[in-house]
């Protein structure tokens, strides 16, 4: 071997040594520190995929959400504008029905006016009916120069009445 050793420069038993310390080393490690990292890579790897599912749900969920969000937008949309309709038309119908009320009220107000109306006219032709009686009775009394007795004077004024409703 010195001849070897003379032509490399390197003691066979020298280099025998450092690589079987290099496997060694090269082993321990492997199973110390290769198999713990690559298990920690591997794991970390998982949590980044999990992370990754985790996101995609939520995303579709938040799209669902947001879906849902819109469909019940648009239905309470649909909703305001029914209510708001369905209001108009009960302001509507109570206008129209304040509108009748008030005419029905006007038109029973008009009635008894002409009813009251009517009344008073009847009163007054009454009225006037006896004064022109009295003062037909003492003119015809001056006139004929005596008294009359009921029949002849109830026979005036009845002639003298309808003499005036005819002119009146």
């Amino acid at each position: 071997m010195g001849y070897f050793e003379s032509f490399i420069g390197v003691n066979f038993w020298d280099a025998l040594f450092v690589l079987l310390n290099t496997l060694t080393i090269f082993f321990v490690a492997k199973k110390f520190l290769f198999k713990p990292v690559m298990k920690m890579i591997e794991d970390r790897q998982q949590e980044i995929d999990t992370m990754y599912e985790d996101a995609d749900k939520a995303k579709e969920a938040a799209a669902a959400l947001q879906q849902e969000y819109q469909q019940k937008l648009s239905v309470a949309s649909e909703t305001s504008e029914n209510l708001v309709k369905d209001a108009m038309a009960r302001g509507r119908d109570r206008e129209e029905e304040i509108i009748r009320q008030a005419n029905a009220q006007a038109a029973m107000i008009m009635d008894k006016a002409a009813a009251d109306i009517a009344q008073e006219k009847k009163k007054a032709i009454n009225d006037a009916k006896d004064e022109i009686s009295g003062m037909a009775m003492a003119i015809a009394e001056k006139v004929v120069g005596r008294e009359l007795n009921s029949a002849d004077q109830e026979k005036l004024v009845d002639e003298f009445i309808n003499e005036l409703g005819d002119g009146v």
